[in-house]
């Protein structure tokens, strides 16, 4: 697999909209085990742009979430090319996807993965802290108010209900300034309203010069999408507007 140089400088927060920011040529994922080989992806080959706000679906074991770890660079494909933000990462080292990972990529986990002894201002100044932005409690202060929690920042995970954990979760992705936000189901354990809250933050991003996918096994959310990826067998067997033509968050029922 050809090596890549990934430099560790910042990335702009923002690009000009239809600047292509993700690149997958023939991406493959194969595993090994039990003496047996898994293909969780096979010959996915896609371009994303700057302002597109995609919606990537598919049943479990459908390779949705190996597709966000390929683009976030949490895994590397077995065949294939993947550049992401002018940034060939297929065959980088360690040590240069962590540096990608720092500048390139935010990623918003349906389980939040928020630092349970930090409160909320701490967390998200940790995700402006870790991307190297200046001053980091006031980015954490700004994109708190953002997400309607400038009142609840020193507040402990165990103090926030579901909702608020996520828009923290989302507000520390957001913190890093970085130009791809990752969403990998930000609604499934969330009721209807506080799930309408979650797309309506991360759909506003799509706005600022971002590229942002969403995984999701809801297809009601992918009405909201400009732009529906389907997943089978590790296949994409749909890309396309949604069914029926894009409607307003507020029409989503669920």
């Amino acid at each position: 697999m050809p090596r890549s140089s990934v430099a560790p400088t910042a990335l702009p927060p923002s690009a000009a909209p239809g600047t292509t920011l993700i690149e997958l040529d023939g991406v493959g994922r194969r595993y090994e085990i039990g003496g047996g080989e898994v293909v969780a992806l096979a010959d996915v080959s896609l371009r994303i742009a700057a302002e597109d706000f995609v919606v990537v679906l598919g049943p479990s074991g459908s390779g949705k979430t190996t597709l966000l770890n390929m683009i976030g660079a949490l895994d590397s494909p077995t065949d294939g090319r993947v550049v992401v933000a002018g940034q060939d990462i297929t065959g980088a080292s360690r040590k240069e996807l962590f540096a990608f990972r720092r500048h390139g990529v935010s990623f918003v986990f349906q389980t939040f993965n928020l630092f349970p002894a930090l409160t909320a201002a701490e967390n998200v100044e940790f995700g402006a802290d870790v991307a190297g932005r200046e001053d980091p409690r006031a980015v954490a202060r700004e994109m708190l108010g953002r997400v309607g929690l400038g009142d609840r920042t020193t507040h402990f995970p165990h103090e926030l209900s579901g909702g608020e954990q996520q828009r923290v979760a989302i507000a520390r992705a957001l913190a890093s300034g970085n130009p791809i936000l990752l969403a990998d189901e930000p609604t499934g354990e969330l009721d209807f309203r506080t799930g309408v809250q979650i797309l309506e933050l991360l759909h506003a991003q799509a706005h600022t010069g971002r590229a942002v996918l969403v995984v999701s096994h809801n297809r009601e959310i992918a009405r909201v999408a400009d732009r529906v990826i389907e997943l089978s067998s590790g296949r994409v067997v749909a890309d396309g507007p949604p069914e029926g033509g894009q409607v307003e968050i507020s029409e989503l029922r669920w």
